[in-house]
Protein backbone atom coordinates (compact mmCIF):
# COMPACT_ATOMS: atom_id res chain seq x y z
CA UNK A 1 0.00 0.00 0.00
CA UNK A 2 2.84 2.31 0.90
CA UNK A 3 4.60 1.48 -2.38
CA UNK A 4 1.43 2.25 -4.33
CA UNK A 5 1.06 5.61 -2.58
CA UNK A 6 4.73 6.37 -3.24
CA UNK A 7 4.33 5.58 -6.97
CA UNK A 8 1.32 7.90 -7.24
CA UNK A 9 3.30 10.76 -5.72
CA UNK A 10 6.21 10.13 -8.10
CA UNK A 11 3.98 10.17 -11.18
CA UNK A 12 2.27 13.34 -9.99
CA UNK A 13 5.62 15.11 -9.61
CA UNK A 14 6.69 13.95 -13.08
CA UNK A 15 3.43 15.23 -14.59
CA UNK A 16 3.88 18.61 -12.94
CA UNK A 17 7.45 18.88 -14.22
CA UNK A 18 6.47 17.91 -17.77
CA UNK A 19 3.54 20.32 -17.90
CA UNK A 20 5.58 23.09 -16.30
CA UNK A 21 8.51 22.52 -18.65
CA UNK A 22 6.26 22.48 -21.69
CA UNK A 23 4.52 25.63 -20.58
CA UNK A 24 7.83 27.38 -19.98
CA UNK A 25 9.13 26.26 -23.40
CA UNK A 26 5.99 27.54 -25.09
CA UNK A 27 6.19 30.82 -23.20
CA UNK A 28 9.90 31.18 -23.96
CA UNK A 29 9.39 30.49 -27.66
CA UNK A 30 6.60 33.03 -27.88
CA UNK A 31 8.84 35.62 -26.23
CA UNK A 32 11.73 34.84 -28.54
CA UNK A 33 9.47 35.00 -31.62
CA UNK A 34 7.80 38.17 -30.40
CA UNK A 35 6.43 40.36 -33.22
CA UNK A 36 7.62 43.96 -33.14
CA UNK A 37 7.11 46.90 -35.48
CA UNK A 38 9.48 49.39 -37.02
CA UNK A 39 7.89 52.82 -37.26
CA UNK A 40 8.50 54.95 -40.34
CA UNK A 41 7.05 58.48 -40.55
CA UNK A 42 5.32 59.79 -43.64
CA UNK A 43 7.00 63.07 -44.52
CA UNK A 44 7.73 65.47 -47.34
CA UNK A 45 10.75 64.67 -49.49
CA UNK A 46 12.22 64.55 -52.96
CA UNK A 47 12.39 61.66 -55.41
CA UNK A 48 14.67 61.60 -58.42
CA UNK A 49 14.26 58.66 -60.79
CA UNK A 50 17.32 57.88 -62.88
CA UNK A 51 18.42 55.28 -65.40
CA UNK A 52 22.06 54.24 -65.49
CA UNK A 53 23.61 52.93 -68.70
CA UNK A 54 27.10 52.21 -69.97
CA UNK A 55 28.41 53.21 -73.36
CA UNK A 56 31.36 54.22 -75.52
CA UNK A 57 32.48 57.63 -76.74
CA UNK A 58 32.16 57.77 -80.52
CA UNK A 59 32.16 60.49 -83.18
CA UNK A 60 28.64 61.43 -84.13
CA UNK A 61 29.79 61.73 -87.75
CA UNK A 62 33.10 60.06 -88.60
CA UNK A 63 34.51 61.13 -91.94
CA UNK A 64 37.54 59.68 -93.73
CA UNK A 65 39.25 62.18 -96.03
CA UNK A 66 40.65 60.66 -99.24
CA UNK A 67 42.52 62.23 -102.15
CA UNK A 68 40.85 62.62 -105.57
CA UNK A 69 43.90 61.07 -107.26
CA UNK A 70 46.79 58.85 -106.20
CA UNK A 71 50.03 60.58 -105.34
CA UNK A 72 52.50 61.60 -102.65
CA UNK A 73 51.96 63.66 -99.51
CA UNK A 74 53.96 66.90 -99.45
CA UNK A 75 52.72 68.52 -96.23
CA UNK A 76 50.26 67.68 -93.45
CA UNK A 77 49.20 70.96 -91.83
CA UNK A 78 47.17 69.60 -88.88
CA UNK A 79 47.72 67.29 -85.93
CA UNK A 80 45.42 64.83 -84.15
CA UNK A 81 43.02 66.59 -81.81
CA UNK A 82 43.18 69.88 -83.70
CA UNK A 83 39.93 71.62 -84.50
CA UNK A 84 39.43 72.81 -88.07
CA UNK A 85 36.75 74.71 -89.98
CA UNK A 86 35.10 73.78 -93.23
CA UNK A 87 37.24 74.82 -96.24
CA UNK A 88 40.50 75.05 -94.23
CA UNK A 89 43.58 73.64 -96.02
CA UNK A 90 44.70 70.62 -93.98
CA UNK A 91 47.24 68.98 -96.33
CA UNK A 92 49.11 69.46 -99.61
CA UNK A 93 49.74 66.62 -102.07
CA UNK A 94 51.28 65.95 -105.44
CA UNK A 95 49.73 63.65 -107.99
CA UNK A 96 51.78 60.67 -109.12
CA UNK A 97 52.62 62.50 -112.37
CA UNK A 98 53.73 65.70 -110.58
CA UNK A 99 55.78 63.76 -108.06
CA UNK A 100 57.62 61.90 -110.88
CA UNK A 101 58.20 65.14 -112.82
CA UNK A 102 59.61 66.96 -109.77
CA UNK A 103 61.88 64.07 -108.91
CA UNK A 104 63.31 64.16 -112.46
CA UNK A 105 63.69 67.96 -112.33
CA UNK A 106 65.43 67.79 -108.95
CA UNK A 107 68.11 65.61 -110.54
CA UNK A 108 68.85 68.40 -113.05
CA UNK A 109 69.36 71.06 -110.42
CA UNK A 110 67.60 73.52 -108.15
CA UNK A 111 66.61 75.96 -110.90
CA UNK A 112 64.97 73.24 -112.98
CA UNK A 113 63.13 71.94 -109.93
CA UNK A 114 61.83 75.43 -109.04
CA UNK A 115 60.66 76.05 -112.61
CA UNK A 116 58.58 72.87 -112.74
CA UNK A 117 57.30 73.29 -109.18
CA UNK A 118 55.98 76.76 -110.08
CA UNK A 119 54.45 75.54 -113.34
CA UNK A 120 52.87 72.43 -111.94
CA UNK A 121 51.33 73.45 -108.61
CA UNK A 122 50.59 71.09 -105.76
CA UNK A 123 47.02 70.12 -104.87
CA UNK A 124 45.55 71.37 -101.56
CA UNK A 125 43.24 69.14 -99.51
CA UNK A 126 40.55 71.01 -97.59
CA UNK A 127 38.38 70.05 -94.63
CA UNK A 128 34.91 69.09 -95.92
CA UNK A 129 33.25 69.92 -92.57
CA UNK A 130 34.05 71.75 -89.36
CA UNK A 131 35.24 69.42 -86.64
CA UNK A 132 38.22 67.72 -85.03
CA UNK A 133 41.04 65.72 -86.61
CA UNK A 134 40.97 62.38 -84.80
CA UNK A 135 43.40 60.36 -86.93
CA UNK A 136 46.39 61.25 -89.12
CA UNK A 137 47.16 58.26 -91.36
CA UNK A 138 49.64 59.63 -93.94
CA UNK A 139 52.86 61.55 -93.29
CA UNK A 140 54.87 63.77 -95.68
CA UNK A 141 56.77 61.73 -98.27
CA UNK A 142 54.38 58.78 -98.16
CA UNK A 143 52.52 57.65 -101.26
CA UNK A 144 48.85 56.69 -101.30
CA UNK A 145 46.00 55.65 -103.55
CA UNK A 146 42.47 56.98 -103.86
CA UNK A 147 41.31 54.18 -101.52
CA UNK A 148 43.56 55.29 -98.66
CA UNK A 149 42.27 57.60 -95.92
CA UNK A 150 44.68 60.50 -95.46
CA UNK A 151 42.99 61.99 -92.40
CA UNK A 152 39.93 61.12 -90.31
CA UNK A 153 37.80 63.74 -88.62
CA UNK A 154 34.56 64.04 -86.67
CA UNK A 155 32.23 66.95 -86.11
CA UNK A 156 31.50 66.20 -82.43
CA UNK A 157 31.80 63.38 -79.91
CA UNK A 158 28.85 61.63 -78.31
CA UNK A 159 28.33 58.65 -75.99
CA UNK A 160 26.49 55.68 -77.44
CA UNK A 161 24.74 54.39 -74.30
CA UNK A 162 23.11 50.96 -74.18
CA UNK A 163 19.73 51.21 -72.44
CA UNK A 164 17.75 48.11 -71.45
CA UNK A 165 14.47 47.69 -73.31
CA UNK A 166 12.57 47.74 -69.98
CA UNK A 167 13.79 51.32 -69.39
CA UNK A 168 13.75 52.77 -72.89
CA UNK A 169 10.13 53.99 -72.66
CA UNK A 170 11.10 56.36 -69.83
CA UNK A 171 13.79 58.21 -71.79
CA UNK A 172 12.69 61.20 -73.86
CA UNK A 173 14.61 63.33 -76.35
CA UNK A 174 16.34 66.40 -74.88
CA UNK A 175 16.15 64.85 -71.41
CA UNK A 176 18.95 65.81 -69.04
CA UNK A 177 21.81 63.36 -68.59
CA UNK A 178 25.26 63.19 -67.01
CA UNK A 179 28.36 61.51 -68.42
CA UNK A 180 31.22 60.15 -66.31
CA UNK A 181 34.21 58.67 -68.14
CA UNK A 182 36.04 55.72 -66.62
CA UNK A 183 39.32 57.47 -67.42
CA UNK A 184 38.20 60.65 -65.56
CA UNK A 185 35.84 59.51 -62.75
CA UNK A 186 35.98 62.88 -61.02
CA UNK A 187 34.73 64.84 -64.05
CA UNK A 188 30.98 65.13 -64.61
CA UNK A 189 29.84 66.20 -68.08
CA UNK A 190 26.36 67.64 -68.57
CA UNK A 191 24.57 66.14 -71.56
CA UNK A 192 21.19 65.59 -73.18
CA UNK A 193 19.52 62.60 -74.83
CA UNK A 194 20.07 63.54 -78.47
CA UNK A 195 18.88 60.45 -80.35
CA UNK A 196 17.11 57.17 -79.52
CA UNK A 197 17.68 54.25 -81.88
CA UNK A 198 14.70 52.55 -83.49
CA UNK A 199 16.57 49.30 -84.04
CA UNK A 200 17.53 47.13 -81.05
CA UNK A 201 20.59 45.02 -80.33
CA UNK A 202 20.43 41.68 -78.53
CA UNK A 203 23.52 40.31 -76.76
CA UNK A 204 23.35 37.27 -74.46
CA UNK A 205 19.53 37.39 -74.56
CA UNK A 206 19.54 41.02 -73.33
CA UNK A 207 17.85 43.52 -75.64
CA UNK A 208 19.10 47.10 -75.59
CA UNK A 209 18.63 50.32 -77.55
CA UNK A 210 21.36 52.85 -78.28
CA UNK A 211 20.73 56.33 -76.89
CA UNK A 212 23.11 59.16 -77.86
CA UNK A 213 24.13 61.30 -74.90
CA UNK A 214 25.46 64.53 -76.40
CA UNK A 215 27.63 66.83 -74.21
CA UNK A 216 26.20 70.30 -73.75
CA UNK A 217 28.25 73.21 -75.03
CA UNK A 218 31.92 72.66 -75.80
CA UNK A 219 33.14 69.06 -75.73
CA UNK A 220 35.81 68.67 -73.00
CA UNK A 221 39.38 68.41 -74.31
CA UNK A 222 40.02 65.22 -72.31
CA UNK A 223 37.15 63.35 -73.97
CA UNK A 224 38.45 60.83 -76.51
CA UNK A 225 36.86 58.49 -79.01
CA UNK A 226 36.69 54.91 -77.69
CA UNK A 227 36.53 55.80 -73.98
CA UNK A 228 34.13 53.87 -71.75
CA UNK A 229 31.47 55.99 -70.07
CA UNK A 230 28.64 55.70 -67.55
CA UNK A 231 25.59 57.78 -68.40
CA UNK A 232 22.88 58.76 -65.93
CA UNK A 233 19.57 59.80 -67.49
CA UNK A 234 17.33 61.93 -65.24
CA UNK A 235 13.86 60.76 -66.20
CA UNK A 236 11.69 62.04 -63.31
CA UNK A 237 12.21 64.53 -60.51
CA UNK A 238 9.60 65.53 -57.93
CA UNK A 239 10.25 67.80 -54.95
CA UNK A 240 8.36 68.42 -51.71
CA UNK A 241 6.04 65.43 -52.09
CA UNK A 242 4.67 62.99 -49.50
CA UNK A 243 6.95 59.95 -49.35
CA UNK A 244 7.36 56.76 -47.35
CA UNK A 245 10.03 54.08 -47.27
CA UNK A 246 9.17 51.51 -49.96
CA UNK A 247 9.64 48.64 -47.50
CA UNK A 248 6.48 49.75 -45.69
CA UNK A 249 4.26 49.04 -48.70
CA UNK A 250 2.44 45.77 -49.34
CA UNK A 251 0.72 44.68 -52.54
CA UNK A 252 -2.31 42.41 -52.32
CA UNK A 253 -4.64 41.53 -55.20
CA UNK A 254 -3.41 44.47 -57.26
CA UNK A 255 -3.90 47.05 -54.50
CA UNK A 256 -1.22 48.74 -52.39
CA UNK A 257 -1.49 48.95 -48.61
CA UNK A 258 0.23 50.59 -45.65
CA UNK A 259 -0.03 49.58 -42.01
CA UNK A 260 -0.71 52.91 -40.27
CA UNK A 261 -0.35 53.31 -36.52
CA UNK A 262 -3.77 53.95 -34.99
CA UNK A 263 -4.68 56.06 -31.98
CA UNK A 264 -4.29 52.98 -29.79
CA UNK A 265 -0.79 52.35 -31.13
CA UNK A 266 -1.86 49.28 -33.07
CA UNK A 267 -1.43 48.88 -36.85
CA UNK A 268 -4.36 49.51 -39.15
CA UNK A 269 -4.27 48.25 -42.73
CA UNK A 270 -5.04 51.07 -45.17
CA UNK A 271 -5.18 51.14 -48.95
CA UNK A 272 -3.10 53.90 -50.58
CA UNK A 273 -2.44 55.22 -54.07
CA UNK A 274 1.20 55.55 -54.99
CA UNK A 275 3.18 57.55 -57.56
CA UNK A 276 6.81 57.43 -58.61
CA UNK A 277 9.54 55.51 -56.78
CA UNK A 278 13.32 55.35 -56.80
CA UNK A 279 13.30 51.96 -55.08
CA UNK A 280 13.98 53.32 -51.59
CA UNK A 281 11.25 55.96 -51.34
CA UNK A 282 7.77 55.92 -52.88
CA UNK A 283 5.39 58.81 -53.43
CA UNK A 284 2.01 58.61 -51.65
CA UNK A 285 -0.76 60.26 -53.65
CA UNK A 286 -3.84 59.29 -51.64
CA UNK A 287 -4.79 57.37 -48.52
CA UNK A 288 -2.30 58.75 -45.97
CA UNK A 289 -1.17 62.11 -44.64
CA UNK A 290 2.03 63.77 -43.55
CA UNK A 291 2.90 63.01 -39.92
CA UNK A 292 1.22 59.62 -39.82
CA UNK A 293 3.36 56.63 -38.89
CA UNK A 294 3.75 53.58 -41.11
CA UNK A 295 4.47 50.32 -39.29
CA UNK A 296 6.64 47.52 -40.69
CA UNK A 297 6.32 44.14 -39.03
CA UNK A 298 9.54 42.63 -37.70
CA UNK A 299 10.08 39.23 -36.13
CA UNK A 300 12.56 38.57 -33.32
CA UNK A 301 13.92 35.20 -34.41
CA UNK A 302 14.69 32.61 -31.73
CA UNK A 303 17.92 31.44 -33.40
CA UNK A 304 19.94 34.63 -33.13
CA UNK A 305 17.57 37.01 -31.41
CA UNK A 306 18.00 39.50 -34.24
CA UNK A 307 15.17 41.48 -35.66
CA UNK A 308 14.32 41.54 -39.34
CA UNK A 309 11.49 42.69 -41.54
CA UNK A 310 8.87 40.22 -42.60
CA UNK A 311 10.66 37.79 -44.97
CA UNK A 312 7.40 37.21 -46.84
CA UNK A 313 7.16 40.87 -47.86
CA UNK A 314 7.21 41.31 -51.67
CA UNK A 315 9.52 44.31 -51.16
CA UNK A 316 12.32 42.48 -49.34
CA UNK A 317 13.89 43.34 -46.01
CA UNK A 318 15.70 46.53 -46.91
CA UNK A 319 13.05 48.44 -48.79
CA UNK A 320 15.17 49.29 -51.78
CA UNK A 321 16.10 47.99 -55.17
CA UNK A 322 19.63 47.36 -56.37
CA UNK A 323 18.61 48.87 -59.69
CA UNK A 324 19.86 52.33 -60.42
CA UNK A 325 16.54 53.38 -61.82
CA UNK A 326 12.86 53.19 -60.97
CA UNK A 327 9.62 53.90 -62.76
CA UNK A 328 6.26 55.47 -62.18
CA UNK A 329 3.11 53.79 -61.05
CA UNK A 330 4.07 52.20 -57.77
CA UNK A 331 6.75 50.42 -55.81
CA UNK A 332 8.84 47.63 -57.31
CA UNK A 333 7.22 44.21 -57.19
Amino acid sequence: MKNLFKNKITWAVVAVLVLGGGGYYSWNQSKQNEVTYKRLPLKKGNIEVTILATGTVQPENRLEIKAPVAGRMEQVLVREGQKVVKGQIIAIMSSTERAAMLDAARAKGAEEYKRWADLYLATPIMAPISGTIILRSVEPGQTFTTADAILTMSDRLTVKAQVDETDISQIKLKEQAEIVLDAYPGEKIKATADQIAFDSKTVNSVTTYIVDALPEGKTPEFMRSGMTANVTFYVKNKKDILVVASEALRVQSGSTYLMIQGADGKPQNREVKVGITDGKLTEILEGAEEGEIAMVQEVKLSSGGKQGSNPFSPFGNKGGSNRKSGGAGGPPR
